[in-house]
């Protein structure tokens, strides 16, 4: 089911949060969106979040990057998004709005008109059920257990340790992470339900730890 086709004039991370919204309420929430490693979606920060990414992990989206260079990993979207370039943007349109136009005139035709091998030649607006999960009316700030040292990220990406600041990612200014340690002076560096890195008191150093999805228990 394509459920969003939004011609843009960049790839703003604030305009891809908007495009997402007006999505989210109008479908409900995923419980997770795969996608590839290009922006809005990853950047080279701490667990390649970006502040679109970090912000779905606030809504309890859980993001899904594929290997670099492995967009078979993401085949069936990959295969729609050749199809759709192939039939809208061949030649492209003289302006956004008659851009937005063709693409949503290929929305309409894909979900409703066209049949799919997949499906048994139905279409997908036959089988598409809406979420169940709402989108918020506000966000909650991550709660961490007792264990946990909880530290508010500085808008200049920092935060206070015992005795040092130390630099985390501006893309996770306004938000608590929490530190988890493991060792004497190592720490787990948590954001929400996911590892991002790993904390290391003698070096004041905070190492990538992206791709270790790990979700941690929220009572001790």
């Amino acid at each position: 089911m394509l459920i969003g086709c939004q011609a843009l004039y960049s790839t703003c991370v604030d305009d891809a949060i908007r495009v997402f919204t007006r999505i989210f309420k109008a479908f409900g929430l995923p419980s997770r969106i795969r996608t590839d490693n290009g922006v809005p979606f990853a950047t080279n920060t701490l667990g390649s979040l970006s502040r679109l990414s970090a912000w779905w992990f606030k809504l309890g989206i859980i993001p899904e990057l594929i290997q670099p260079g492995k967009p078979q990993q993401n085949g069936r979207h990959e295969r729609m998004h050749r199809t759709l370039k192939r039939e809208t943007t061949r030649p492209p349109a003289g302006n956004l709005q008659a851009q937005q136009r063709k693409f949503n005139r290929f929305i309409d035709e894909f979900n409703t008109e066209r049949p799919h091998d997949a499906l048994d030649g139905q279409t997908p607006n036959q089988w598409y059920r809406f979420s169940s999960r709402e989108f918020p009316n506000r966000l909650e700030p991550f709660q961490y257990p007792d264990r946990f040292e909880t530290h508010l990220v500085s808008t200049n990406g920092g935060f206070r340790g015992q005795s040092h600041r130390v630099r985390a990612s501006t893309t996770l200014a306004g938000d608590y992470i929490g530190l988890e340690e493991i060792d004497d002076g190592t720490w787990d560096v948590w954001f929400g339900p996911v590892i991002i890195g790993r904390f290391h008191e003698r070096h004041l150093r905070i190492e990538d730890a992206f791709g270790r999805l790990k979700r941690h228990h929220h009572a001790d």
